[in-house]
C-alpha cells in the first residue's frame, strides 16, 4: 500500500517530534503529553497502528541518537516536513521548549531545521 503524501507526511513530523523528544536524553512528563497530543491530532492512515509505528519510531530514533546520527535523522525527514514547514517548526519549538528548558541538543537541532533543512519553505510561505 502507497501512502498518501499527508500519510507521509504525518510520519515525518512524530519521528522528527520524537527526536526532539529523546534528544536531551530526558523525557519528561510535559513532552510526553505534548506527543500524545499530537499524536491525537493526526487522522491516521495507515495499515500499521499508532502504537506499532510509535514503538519502532521510539527505538530507532533512540538507536540513531546513540549512535551519533540525530542530524542525519532529521535531515532524511526534510523531503516530507516541506508539505507544511510552518507546523513542523511549530511542533519542533513546542517540543523543545514544553518542559521549561532547551538543552543545547534541542537548540543544535532546532537551528539546523529552521535556517537549512526548511527555511526556503518557511520563507515561501512567508510572502
Amino acid at each position: 500500500m502507497q501512502l498518501s503524501t499527508q500519510q507521509q507526511y504525518q510520519e515525518a513530523l512524530i519521528k522528527m517530534a520524537v527526536l526532539f523528544y529523546q534528544v536531551d536524553g530526558k523525557i519528561t512528563l510535559t513532552e510526553q503529553d505534548y506527543l500524545d497530543e499530537l499524536l491525537e491530532s493526526l487522522d491516521w492512515d495507515s495499515p500499521i497502528s499508532r502504537d506499532a509505528f510509535m514503538n519502532d519510531v521510539i527505538y530507532h530514533t533512540r538507536t540513531a541518537i546513540d549512535a551519533g546520527e540525530a542530524t542525519d535523522v532529521l535531515k532524511s525527514l526534510q523531503p516530507q516536513l516541506v508539505k507544511d514547514a510552518n507546523r513542523a517548526v511549530e511542533v519542533a519549538t513546542v517540543m523543545t521548549g514544553v518542559d521549561g528548558e532547551r538543552s543545547d541538543e534541542e537548540t543544535e537541532l532546532l537551528s539546523l531545521l529552521t535556517h537549512k533543512l526548511l527555511a526556503k519553505a518557511l520563507t515561501e510561505t512567508a510572502s
